[in-house]
């Protein structure tokens, strides 16, 4: 139909022909084969079909304006029927686009039932139309070969109508797109953004002569849009086309008032236009670089918030420092993270060291997110996921990663505390359970038997004295039994060697008893203030005590050492550690109960204890103590 149009347009006469780039041409030209394209894959695609009515209806608008003058010239009976088309037929694709379509993008659904009415009255203007320019078809007038339809001029009724529709598509659009998720918003923005610009020239063109390139150009950007929205969305950002469209426009505006002020303020003191336009031109330079920073500026946080990366990390430590501890602030985190990166859904995880995950998350994720690493020291924490709608700012999120960084290493420390605290707990209720079956099954009913052997003797030492000998001699074996029992209790409670020999002594004599028993040479070197060794506090001394002996173990069992040197040093707190110059620990090995009890009992003391690899081999273990007041004269 557009061939055929631009044929007859050639053989009219001048004054009969139509612009060569008539919107409608332009609309039959691009929606047409948009739509086809989208119906070529979704046929079911009520918005395709209404793209394609449209081009349909242009084209036919475009053969009826041409072919109506080109049979009336040689007085065929059929040209009043296209004349009568060539009047109102353009209302079809004009409202099918600016009424109809706009409340069924993109899903061919109205957003509700309360907009049924609405649609009905938009699929009936064009007929309205249509029967008003038959009655009265003197109130269109032609604008460089444009036909407008002035709302001011026609019947009151008819031009309220139309706008009252129009209103309440645009305030169905609204909802809609406060109601979607992120995908649907990014497909409505893609067709809002031209359709915005569209609808402002197309309406402002029924009173004010619009330039024909630039209704065009801005009509036919919409059909891309929608073929964008519908199949695309994800791979385009329309954050950064309105953004960059809003900044230059900006740009335009300020250099063009610059470039005139400059002109004006010039023309007055030199007669020469061509200086005045120099210094008009150098002006409207010297400001570009300047405005296009500041408008980039103020659009970014118009558009995204603020985008400072340094001010949003400021703004996320300061709401981290209100938390009432390291989990709740984790939770603070996702909130402020998912805002400064305009996400849908942000997700921080952190990995303890026992291999469990503690996650925070808000919002939604979805299926393809974003990672970032959380390293601390070196050391992978946790990690950083979000997903966003469009190109994510890599400087802000890698500078919040790292803020965030700082607080996965707290969770974790308070993590390591809390179970601390609970193996702590759970070390000494386990103790006490042992004790009280010592003292019930073992200790108790030594004593009762006593007591009962006692009973025995004074009875027959009445009947039978000779008797009695045997009676007082395994009485005296059972109390041998009883105060070995008692005397295992009490060493469990505290090794008497502590008493006996001072923490040192008692560390010697582990290191003889290790070597006598098939073990490594242990050397036992005290440095620093060894007076203050005799003045620790008594749970520095066990906790101290019970270090040093469980490293030793594993220097016996594991190492294959040949030497193993013991380093006490008090210097303020104590500090010791074990070497080897055995096999080290295993890659990759995981810790065991005798070494996690080691690190717990550093920990209960607000010490700290590390095992590895020592700087010459082998395996080093070393821990720090508080060493408190010192107890006096003990």
């Amino acid at each position: 139909m557009v061939a055929a149009s631009l044929i007859l347009r050639a053989r009219l006469p001048a004054d009969l022909r139509q612009p060569l780039w008539h919107p409608e041409l332009v609309v039959a030209l691009t929606y047409s084969p948009v739509a086809a394209l989208l119906l070529r894959y979704r046929p079911r695609l009520l918005v395709g079909w209404i793209v394609l009515g449209a081009g349909l209806a242009a084209a036919l608008y475009m053969l009826a304006l041409h072919l109506g003058p080109w049979l009336d010239l040689r007085d065929a009976p059929a040209a009043g029927l296209f004349e009568w088309l060539g009047r109102w037929v353009w209302a079809l694709d004009f409202y099918l686009l600016t009424l109809v379509l706009p409340l069924l993008f993109p899903d061919g659904r109205l957003i509700s039932r309360w907009f049924r009415p609405v649609l009905v009255v938009a699929l009936l203007v064009p007929l309205i139309v249509c029967v008003h320019l038959t009655v009265d078809p003197d109130v269109r007038r032609i604008d460089g070969g444009v036909a407008v339809y002035p709302l001011g001029d026609i019947p009151w009724p008819i031009s309220a109508t139309i706008m009252l529709t129009l209103a309440a598509c645009l305030v169905s659009v609204v909802l809609r797109f406060l109601q979607a998720g992120a995908d649907e918003r990014r497909q409505i923005a893609w067709v809002m953004y031209p359709g915005v610009f569209a609808q402002a020239v197309n309406f402002l063109g029924q009173a004010t002569p619009i330039a024909n390139g630039l209704r065009d150009l801005i009509t036919a950007a919409v059909p891309f849009c929608v073929a964008i929205a519908i199949t695309k969305y994800r791979l385009y950002d329309i954050d950064i086309v309105v953004n960059r469209t809003l900044v230059y426009t900006g740009v335009a505006a300020v250099i063009t008032g610059v470039y005139f002020l400059l002109v004006a303020g010039a023309s007055l003191v030199v007669v020469d236009q061509g200086l005045s336009g120099l210094a008009g031109a150098i002006g409207g330079g010297a400001v570009f670089e300047p405005a296009r920073r500041r408008l980039q500026r103020g659009v970014d946080r118009l558009l995204h918030g603020e985008r400072d990366p340094y001010r949003l990390a400021d703004l996320l430590n300061r709401r981290l420092q209100t938390a009432s501890d390291p989990a709740a602030a984790l939770t603070a985190a996702t909130v402020a993270v998912r805002e400064a990166l305009r996400a849908s859904g942000v997700v921080i995880e952190v990995l303890d060291r026992d291999g469990r995950t503690a996650v925070a998350e808000d919002g939604t994720l979805g299926s393809h997110p974003r990672v970032i690493p959380l390293i601390w020291h070196g050391e992978p924490v946790g990690r950083l996921l979000f997903a966003v709608p469009h190109t994510p700012d890599a400087r802000l999120a890698s500078i919040m990663a790292r803020n965030l960084a700082e607080l996965a290493n707290a969770v974790r420390l308070a993590a390591d505390v809390q179970r601390s605290r609970e193996r702590i707990l759970n070390t000494r209720e386990e103790e006490r359970r042992r004790l009280r079956r010592d003292l019930h099954d073992g200790l108790g009913p030594t004593l009762a038997s006593l007591a009962m052997t006692v009973d025995a003797a004074r009875i027959t030492l009445h009947r039978d004295p000779p008797s009695v000998d045997p009676l007082l001699e395994n009485l005296r074996t059972t109390m041998g039994q009883a105060i070995g029992d008692i005397r295992e209790l009490v060493y469990g409670l505290r090794p008497p060697a502590l008493d006996d020999l001072g923490l040192a002594g008692a560390i010697e004599a582990l290191g003889e008893s290790a070597t006598g028993a098939g073990g490594p040479r242990v050397e036992v070197r005290v440095e620093g203030d060894e007076a203050g060794l005799a003045n620790l506090p008594a749970a520095v001394e066990v906790a101290a005590y019970r270090i040093v002996q469980e490293a030793l173990t594993n220097v016996r069992r594991h190492a294959g050492a040949g030497l193993a040197v013991v380093r006490l040093r008090l210097d303020g707190d104590l500090y010791l550690s074990v070497s080897d110059d055995g096999a080290g620990m295993p890659a990759g090995g995981r810790a065991g109960v005798g070494t996690s009890s080691m690190r717990e009992r550093a920990a209960e003391l607000g010490g700290s204890c590390t095992i590895g690899r020592g700087a010459e081999g082998g395996t080093l273990v070393q821990a720090r103590l508080p060493a408190g007041e010192p107890e006096r004269g003990r």
